[in-house]
């Protein structure tokens, strides 16, 4: 397959899960940024491989040439200060001092406004009031925002008096900064993701990147190759293992009659396994290939892979097999839902056990379950309870320690059954537990009160509202203890944050407040942002969701909350209904049922 066939192949698949993510989303939401159901369609639905326009395209329309001025700078590094100098006066460039390709990085900015540009006696200035949202480095990482500025001004002068109709340029540009808008990113960039082994190597951990549309079809596998050889993102190291230091690309990655090579320089001798382990980061990294590859170390063949796509059918990324399952709570125990053209399953819990259940967390493991639930008693308190083996789970361990308030459990996704762990927050504190209910605090990076957690579908990332922010952090199992690395704030447009869980493999399902209380999806970076839906009706109090994935794919929607004592569902928008909920008995006569609540996922 040639490179540009391949890609189209690549697209459409990442079109269908922007589409089956998307669905449900009604005609009211403000959708701010494509994402996956943004990061998926994020630079994709037109896949342009030009450059950004130049100061002439918006001809005298000052609204448009501010706009491309925040685009100026998307493209390939070793042309962005060239790019965005030609929208500056030549009288103000020396303000914007340039480095070197490799260092150079993009102050990426949301608006909070539609930028003002008014005639003053003193010519026309331009005020831009922004939230700051990263650094986007020439390795297409985007890292946590370095700049503190609300707002930027500069500006506008005509780019030649005596002709009207030349357009524009800026003056007095802010010094030393490359501006890029939240949408030239959408816009001018693919998320791409690549991946790297966790610390005991037995599991593949996505990492997020931006990749411009400018680069050509034929060195886009150069360019991922590198992110693999340069190691993962800095907010994901405590995770991740690394190729040997020194690894590099001999040349570009070639590709010929269907068939790529990739030659690596390595200053150790990599034995077999590890050698299918980079093949397995080949493979996942680059979904877009399907034929042949060929890994060459030092000039010397070392593997051929006949088929790529067979291969990644044969090594999933992580262990998930089958369908996600819905269950809720109702009258306190755990029920099946029944959502039109979706199978139902059984409770995984035996009946003794299945009383006074506030919310519950299950995971497969295997043939097994595990089953953690949050059961209150007569003293109001609540209590974890945890469990595991075949189904029904009939062996429970109960914490000895009770509190005011739990969030709802999640599982890590651990390779060892043996010692399973999991999270859960409680009395504002992140507590790790095990196969024993055992609570222990989890300590943090960032102080302030812990309301939420969720747990990636690799199972060594989380996501955690600490302190009214929100944080991800990479988590690592070695030795079956969890810790936590350094938190990484988002920056989001949201409020008051109340729930959060993984939507993708790279984006996350957020309830907080835009003035009134909303469901957002967000990118694991903070920048692209989605309006899932902008008008909940009443605060969010519990989330959960089937992350999508390119291992077991979903058509169904993958979210459902509560919100004031009501479960609802996506795609489409709409209350879980009481005939929905599968094994209850109607009440009697006269007496009102009861609302199904805590809804959450099997998988």
């Amino acid at each position: 397959m040639t490179p540009r066939r391949g890609l189209a192949a690549f697209l459409a698949g990442l079109l269908l899960l922007a589409g089956i993510a998307g669905c449900g989303i009604p005609e009211e939401s403000e959708v701010r940024v494509d994402g996956q159901v943004t990061a998926a369609r994020s630079g994709s639905s037109s896949y342009r491989r030009d450059e950004p326009p130049g100061p002439t395209a918006s001809g005298t329309d000052r609204s448009a040439f501010v706009t491309n001025f925040l685009s100026a700078a998307a493209g390939e590094a070793d042309r962005a200060y060239y790019r965005v100098k030609q929208f500056v006066a030549p009288d103000g460039r020396s303000r914007i001092q340039e480095k070197q390709p490799s260092e150079v990085a993009l102050t990426v900015v949301r608006l909070r406004e539609t930028p003002v540009i008014t005639e003053t006696t003193d010519g026309i200035k331009v005020t831009l009031r922004v939230q700051q949202i990263g650094l986007l480095r020439a390795d297409g990482t985007l890292v946590p925002p370095v700049a503190t500025d609300t707002e930027y001004r500069f500006k506008l002068s005509a780019a030649q008096e005596d002709k009207p109709d030349a357009g524009w340029f800026v003056k007095d540009p802010p010094p030393n900064v490359l501006l890029l808008s939240d949408d030239a990113l959408r816009q001018y960039y693919q998320t791409h993701t690549v991946y790297f082994w966790n610390t005991d190597r037995t599991r593949l951990v996505p990492d997020q990147r931006y990749l411009p549309l400018a680069v050509p079809d034929e060195r886009r596998v150069t360019e991922v190759v590198k992110w693999l050889t340069a190691g993962p993102s800095e907010w994901l190291g405590s995770g991740t293992s690394r190729l040997p230091d020194g690894t590099r690309l001999i040349n570009n990655a070639t590709e010929s009659d269907g068939q790529w090579e990739v030659n690596l320089d390595m200053p150790v001798d990599a034995d077999d396994k590890r050698i299918e382990q980079l093949i397995d980061q080949l493979a996942w990294s680059l979904p877009e290939l399907d034929g042949q590859l060929e890994l060459k170390i030092h000039n010397q063949s070392r593997k051929k892979v006949p088929d790529l796509a067979a291969h990644r059918r044969a090594n999933p990324a992580y262990p998930i097999t089958d369908d996600p399952q819905r269950f809720c709570v109702y009258d306190g125990a755990v029920h099946p839902l029944a959502l039109a053209g979706e199978a139902s399953g059984q409770v995984p819990v035996a009946a003794a056990y299945n009383k006074g259940v506030v919310s519950a967390g299950f995971s497969r493991s295997g043939d097994a379950v595990l089953a953690a639930l949050v059961t209150t008693g007569a003293d109001q308190r609540q209590r974890l309870t945890v469990g595991a083996g075949a189904v029904p789970v009939s062996i429970f361990q109960r914490s000895p320690q009770s509190y005011a308030s739990m969030g709802r459990p999640v599982w890590l996704r651990s390779l060892d059954p043996e010692r399973p762990q999991g999270l859960v927050v409680a009395d504002g504190r992140l507590y790790r537990f095990d196969g024993n209910a055992q609570l222990r605090v989890v300590p943090l990076t960032v102080e302030g009160g812990v309301t939420a957690v969720a747990a990636s579908l690799d199972g060594h990332r989380i996501a955690a509202i600490v302190g009214g922010g929100l944080y991800v952090a990479a988590v690592n199992l070695n030795g079956g203890v969890v810790s936590v690395g350094p938190a990484r704030r988002l920056v989001t447009s949201l409020t008051d944050l109340s729930a959060v869980d993984w939507a993708t493999e790279n984006s996350l399902d957020l309830a907080g407040s835009v003035g009134r209380p909303a469901v957002y999806q967000i990118s694991v970076d903070g920048a692209l942002e989605t309006a899932l839906r902008n008008d909940v009706g009443a605060r969010v109090t519990h989330l959960s969701t089937y992350p999508l994935n390119p291992v077991v794919p979903f058509s169904s929607g993958n979210l459902m909350y509560e919100a004031n004592g009501v479960a609802y569902r996506n795609n489409p928008f709409d209350t879980i209904k009481r005939d929905q909920v599968l094994e209850v008995t109607p009440p009697p006569a006269g007496v009102r049922a009861g609302n199904p609540t805590a809804p959450f996922f099997l998988y």
